[in-house]
């Protein structure tokens, strides 16, 4: 009756780990981290352990093979907790030197082989089985708990629900140890063979608890991962939108940015200064056009100058450039318009233009407030060459011209 029942719990073990592996393999397929790797091989191990487990217990071998079969049963259960062991590490960026496979698998082939002559009980097995499970999955738990891996706290809970019940389970191993070479109080065989008896269904809620960890971690940090990786990409499209509004010459906003701006200042209203480059294609023309780039630089720096951070200034098209500023009177414009004035004279190139004001109401039309400061800095360009001609007719000697027709 002992021997089916661990049949029947053998049959489900088995059966339970099974399904693990095949989990695993399914989500590695999907899912191409080096942990996934690691761990589909550790959980394949395990169905090899528990497949050499049931070739003991149901073809019932001879005393004489039972070293073998243990020496065997060894080293995927070994295979096991490292392989498991070694995906943990790699989870959380750890890679000791000494669990490399040069080192690790040759380890396991001479402890198994030595098992052969010393592991030949039951019991001597299940501690053997069981220190290693304890120490292999009790120090992954507590290197990532020190490393302090992102997403693996149901990781580091897996194993360490694992070791513990492993830790138990070599301590009953070891108590019936004790108890064939000399009687022991039943305060410790009592719940040691209880724990015996139901360490095969124990082991599955426990191997079922650290395979949900690994899944849950691995789901997590996918997660962050994409996460922060839509972060850099909405980061770099900014940059990108970033570039895309803004004049490469100049370094103002561009004409693209406008939309942006006029939305930004409609619910309150705002002044707009429309200012146009007298005579720009002349500049080009007679000078070249790294002169009036510039000039451009130049007349762009005076309007920042002159205005306030809060203002926008936009280089609309080619000479043109429009000033969105809430909250100036008319003579708080005039003023900064009269100190551009005096910013571009001073500088390296005698630079004129032309402005024109229009107002956008709260809530008005931003489309007809450019349009009407355009066509006021029209009539002040139209003034402003008739001046010109006036002047000409009385001097003829003038410096170099800069500024000449539209």
């Amino acid at each position: 009756m002992d021997v089916f029942l661990y049949q029947l719990n053998l049959s489900g073990l088995t059966a339970s780990a099974v399904m693990i592996a095949l989990f695993f393999a399914v989500l590695w397929h999907s899912n191409r981290r080096a942990e996934m790797r690691w761990w589909t091989y550790g959980w394949t191990a395990n169905v090899v352990a528990l497949w050499v487990t049931a070739v003991f217990w149901y073809a019932q071998p001879p005393a004489t093979l039972h070293g073998l079969v243990f020496g065997v049963y060894l080293i995927p259960k070994c295979l096991y907790v490292w392989l498991l062991l070694r995906g943990a590490l790699e989870f959380g960026s750890i890679r000791p030197r000494r669990l490399t496979a040069a080192i690790v698998v040759p380890a396991i082939l001479v402890f198994s082989t030595i098992a052969l002559f010393v592991v030949t009980t039951r019991d001597r097995l299940g501690l053997a089985a069981s220190v290693i499970v304890a120490v292999g999955f009790g120090a992954g738990g507590l290197l990532l708990a020190h490393k302090r891996a992102s997403s693996s706290m149901w990781l580091i809970v897996g194993f360490a629900v694992r070791a513990t019940l492993a830790a138990m389970e070599g301590a009953a191993y070891a108590v019936n140890l004790a108890a064939a070479a000399q009687p022991v109080d039943s305060l410790f065989a009592v719940p040691a063979n209880a724990l015996l008896a139901a360490h095969y269904t124990l082991d599955i809620g426990a191997e079922w608890l650290l395979a949900m960890g690994c899944v849950i971690a691995i789901t997590t940090r996918t997660q962050h991962d994409l996460e922060r990786a839509n972060g850099q990409m909405l980061e770099a499209q900014a940059g990108l939108r970033r570039l895309a509004d803004r004049d490469p010459l100049t370094a103002l906003a561009n004409r693209r940015a406008l939309p942006d701006v006029l939305r930004a200042v409609q619910p309150i209203g705002a002044t707009l200064i429309f200012f146009d480059m007298d005579g720009f294609k002349k500049i080009n023309d007679e000078r070249g056009h790294q002169t009036g780039d510039q000039c451009l630089i130049e007349f762009a720096a005076a309007l920042t100058q002159c205005f306030r951070p809060s203002d926008a200034v936009v280089r609309y098209a080619g000479d043109e450039f429009l000033v969105v500023a809430s909250g100036l009177d008319e003579a708080a414009v005039s003023a900064r318009v009269g100190a551009v004035r005096t910013r571009v004279a001073q500088g390296s190139l005698p630079l004129r233009f032309s402005a024109g004001v229009s107002h956008l109401a709260a809530h008005g039309d931003p489309d007809e407030a450019v349009r009407m400061a355009d066509e006021a800095m029209y009539r002040a360009k139209s003034a402003g060459r008739r001046r010109k001609s006036g002047r000409r007719r009385a001097a003829v000697s003038v410096l170099p011209d800069v500024s000449g027709s539209r």
